[in-house]
């Protein structure tokens, strides 16, 4: 072996290239210092969404129901479960962290029903001039005294004089849910019984998983605090799985990294046998995964966890960079493996960025971060090697440790498996004609890459099933210009959901022009309210012999003039009570103005009749029918599609790289063959155990 000695590199040159890798590596360590780490899947959907996609993608990025944590109180008497979830919930509410906290409580929504009722003669769908002439009023006092003998009666009773036709109930009877908890002890309880349900949505937006973490921490230490032998707590809800998805992420990376850093450095040390070489050996990765970090922070703003565990290990190759480097300049210093090995190096970097490069281009955030992870992490690596390297050990690896051995072994299998050439080729075909007939190899659903346990999940079905909360599977969308053509287009399609409601089609739907009609709709209802005069002169008509005087319902007459001039119901104004949980739930703001409307629909028993639907809106062009489940899934199906067309992309480029470099066919079969063998057999072998691929 040559083993003359390399020229020493100019001090200059070597203060130049270790300040210059200190700098950078300093400046990538700032940044990831900066940089939030997330775990939502929404970083695996489209970041070009079309309309319907771009809906369910707020949806679960900021919407409700990211924001949505589920709990149960389990165990105990009735009373003591109720007594815990009041405790409870007032220490949710009084911490500030949330936004509301619903346990069954009716003194929470003692303002909303206050509100209701001052506001009855704008939010009644009942309301025209029909309703105030003396037939309309003869017709709605009598209804509403037929109820005072049912169980309801005593709720009407108190609002008689002022709400003779009955306004306030038909706008409670409107808003009643298609199934709701049942009531235990005055707090919600599970149909089963044996359990408290509770309710609350966070301040902070989904995507804020710091913030989420400080509301579960609240909500466990609020819990702990009240000392409740006997009873425990379940937790569940979309932050709750982002967040624990975080730490598991984290947990793994750790435990991967400082296993794979250990079982290296061992093999290192034996094959070197100098601590030196060996901290050396590890730079060049531990480069390209401060630079990759720092390129994915710098483009996209945050890095995904998945991104960062996959990125390592694809960079992971980089080790290879240093061995190449420490054995070669041995052979003749540092200006020996310039010449001889960088090249092929090289050669090899520039066919990994083709390959990893494909996926920069993707349509999917996460896909994409993987790209550019990968390719800024390499070429981070590559450059350490070419340059650092040379300066901190220019001769390569002094010692020789057990390589030699470590060599030996390594030919003696090497010249043993050429026996195995055509068994391999043949399980290599067996694996291919598995692959083909395996249609459902591919797992195309979303969940599939969620580290979530089946026993959380479990738990989340089960709250949802005790409050009757399962998500809606179907969302209708309304998109306006401004908000009051979003109001108005939802009035519309609600006169087309109640016929269809009448009919069985669907057993409920939710919409927030409940809460807040168009401004038409509220003048033309102020518009069909009568002056004093001609609304005491009916009244004299409709109550002729009847148990009720004209003149006992002067309140009545006084509200309704006031309702004439009353202010319009406002979105901020909305906002002020109660109901802001129902309104963001259900109407969204977008950036640039225009404002989405969304109807969930409920099925009728377990059944929604999606033909009737499509039918009442078949001439409906602006509103959009989402079946949540089925999108979700065709999301996911188009990303592994996309993915799936973008490695063969980068093997093309791969390919055609090394076709170019070694101008020989039989030289590129030769090189190409066992990757693609390695793939096929690996593919195979999980397709044999029955396991589904996913990224």
């Amino acid at each position: 072996m040559n083993t003359a000695r390399a020229a020493a590199v100019p001090p200059r040159r070597r203060n130049a290239v270790l300040l210059v890798w200190l700098a950078l590596a300093l400046l990538s360590v700032l940044q990831i210092l900066r940089t939030p780490f997330t775990a939502d899947l929404s970083a695996f959907l489209p970041g070009n969404p079309d309309a319907q996609q771009r809906v369910l993608i707020e949806q679960l990025q900021s919407g409700v129901p990211a924001r949505t944590l589920l709990m149960g109180i389990d165990g105990g008497t009735a009373l003591a479960r109720a007594q815990a979830s009041r405790a409870l919930a007032k220490a949710l509410r009084d911490s500030g962290l949330f936004e509301h906290v619903q346990n069954g409580e009716t003194e929470a929504w003692a303002d909303v029903g206050s509100w209701l009722v001052d506001h009855r003669y704008l939010l009644s769908p009942a309301v025209d001039a029909q309703r105030f002439s003396t037939a309309g009023l003869r017709a709605g006092i009598n209804e509403t005294l037929s109820l005072l003998g049912t169980p309801g009666g005593n709720a009407i009773k108190p609002l008689l004089d002022r709400d003779p036709t009955g306004e306030t109930v038909r706008i409670a009877e409107s808003l009643i849910p298609a199934s709701s908890p049942r009531s235990e002890e005055g707090v919600w309880a599970s149909r089963q019984g044996g359990r408290a349900l509770l309710v609350a949505g966070t301040k902070a937006a989904g995507a804020d998983l710091d913030a989420q973490a400080r509301a579960i921490a609240t909500v466990r230490s609020s819990f702990a605090a009240l000392n409740a032998p006997g009873l425990t707590l379940q937790l569940s809800g979309a932050p709750v799985f982002s967040v624990d998805s975080r730490a598991q992420i984290e947990k793994e990376i750790h435990w991967l990294a400082t296993a794979g850093t250990v079982l290296a450095s061992a093999l290192l040390l034996m094959a070197f046998a100098s601590l030196p070489a060996l901290l050396v050996s590890l730079l060049p990765v531990a480069t390209g995964v401060l630079v990759g970090i720092s390129a994915v922070s710098l483009v996209f703003g945050g890095v995904h966890g998945i991104t960062l565990g996959f990125g390592t290990t694809m960079i992971g190759e980089a080790v290879d960079y240093a061995i190449y480097f420490l054995i070669q300049a041995r052979q003749g210093g540092w200006p020996y493996w310039v010449k001889h090995g960088w090249p092929t190096m090289r050669l090899g970097l520039l066919t990994s960025v083709c390959g990893f490069g494909a996926l920069v281009f993707s349509g999917f955030p996460g896909l994409a971060q993987l790209g550019v992870f990968s390719v800024a992490g390499l070429v981070g690596a590559a450059i350490f090697t070419r340059y650092a390297m040379p300066v901190l050990m220019p001769q390569g690896a002094r010692g020789t440790g057990l390589r030699k051995q470590l060599g030996q072994a390594a030919a003696w299998a090497v010249g043993w498996m050429p026996r195995l050439r055509w068994p391999l080729l043949a399980l290599g075909l067996a694996a291919l004609a598995l692959l083909w007939q395996r249609a459902d190899l591919w797992q195309a659903q979303l969940s599939a890459i969620s580290p979530v346990p089946k026993a959380a999940m479990d738990l989340d079905a089960s709250l949802r099933a005790d409050l009757s909360a399962g998500d809606a599977r179907t969302l209708l969308v309304v998109h306006g210009a401004d908000l009051q053509a979003a109001l108005q287009q939802s009035e519309k399609l609600a006169q087309r959901l109640d016929g269809l409601v009448e009919q069985g089609a669907i057993g409920g739907y939710d919409t927030v022009a409940r809460w807040l009609p168009s401004l038409a709709t509220q003048q033309r209802r102020q518009a069909a309210l009568p002056d004093a005069a001609t609304l005491q002169s009916a009244l004299q008509e409709a109550t002729r012999n009847g148990p009720l005087s004209a003149q006992r319902l002067a309140p009545f007459v006084a509200e309704v003039q006031s309702a004439r001039t009353a202010a319009p119901i406002t979105i901020e104004r909305l906002r002020s009570t109660a109901l802001t949980t129902l309104v963001d739930a259900l109407l969204l703001q977008r950036q640039d103005g225009s404002w989405v409307a969304l109807l969930p629909l409920q099925p009728a028993g377990d059944t929604l009749d999606k033909a009737a639907v499509q039918q009442a809106l078949r001439d409906m062009p602006d509103v959009q029918i989402i079946e949540i489940g089925s999108e979700l899934t065709r999301l996911y199906a188009r990303y592994l599609g996309e993915a799936r067309t973008q490695a063969l992309l980068g093997a093309l480029a791969v390919v055609l790289l090394v076709a170019a470099t070694l101008r020989s066919w039989r030289r590129l079969l030769s090189v190409c063959q066992p990757l693609l063998m390695a793939v096929v057999l690996t593919m195979g072998l999980l397709a044999l155990l029955n396991v589904q691929l996913t990224i």
